[in-house]
């Protein structure tokens, strides 16, 4: 059985996710999603949970996802699989919101090996970003959305890359193509399900 537990880091309120494999006479193994900032207390819940990092992965790579992860290297050495499409962005400097926000210095190489078997299908939902990617675990019944799909909102499409139509067609075409009672965890904010936020008359769905 798989664990979600769910980090608010940093001043913008990511969300980092740590996903990990929860099986008696087991030892706990899992991922992080979207290490944001505030590295110290994402270690401190591994260590209290004995929690084994296996790896990163990224729903997309601006800066308020990516800030914990010189740290994450140099602690633990991960491997980070990106969305092909962000790899751009991650290496970017103007990957930044300048004054409050630098570009994240030292960031650790990309892995370049296909993503691991964890029993989550990836989904590509570009629009916030062009590579925007949803993680999503259909024997548990929920996905990982990233800056694509808030609860009761969207991911802004103004930044560098981002396109309305190219996210509504992500959001109409692919997440709200999934059951209706999946949970939906975001990048920011609380989770939602898809049912709630298909209904929404935004969309123009129901």
């Amino acid at each position: 059985m798989k664990k979600l537990h769910r980090l608010t880091v940093g001043p913008l309120a990511e969300n980092c996710y740590v996903l990990w494999e929860d099986s008696p006479g087991s030892p706990k193994r899992g991922y992080l999603v979207d290490p944001g900032e505030d590295f110290p207390r994402i270690q401190s819940f591994l260590e209290e949970e004995s929690i084994l990092p296996l790896g990163v992965l990224l729903t997309h790579a601006h800066f308020d996802h990516i800030g914990a992860l010189p740290a994450l290297h140099k602690a633990y050495q991960l491997p980070i699989w990106c969305p092909e499409a962000d790899r751009p962005l991650y290496h970017s400097p103007d990957n930044a919101m300048p004054p409050w926000y630098p570009a994240v210095q030292n960031l650790p190489p990309l892995a370049d090996t296909p993503l691991p078997a964890f029993g989550f299908q990836a989904l590509h939902t570009p629009g916030h970003s062009p590579g925007s990617t949803s993680y999503y675990f259909p024997e548990e019944g929920f996905v990982l959305t990233g800056d694509t799909l808030f609860a009761g909102s969207v991911g802004r499409t103004d930044l560098p890359g981002g396109s309305e139509p190219v996210l509504m067609d992500s959001l109409r075409n692919v997440l709200f193509s999934l059951p209706s009672k999946t949970l939906a965890y975001p990048g920011h904010g609380p989770h939602t399900t898809i049912a709630i936020e298909r209904m929404d008359p935004f969309f123009g769905l129901s």
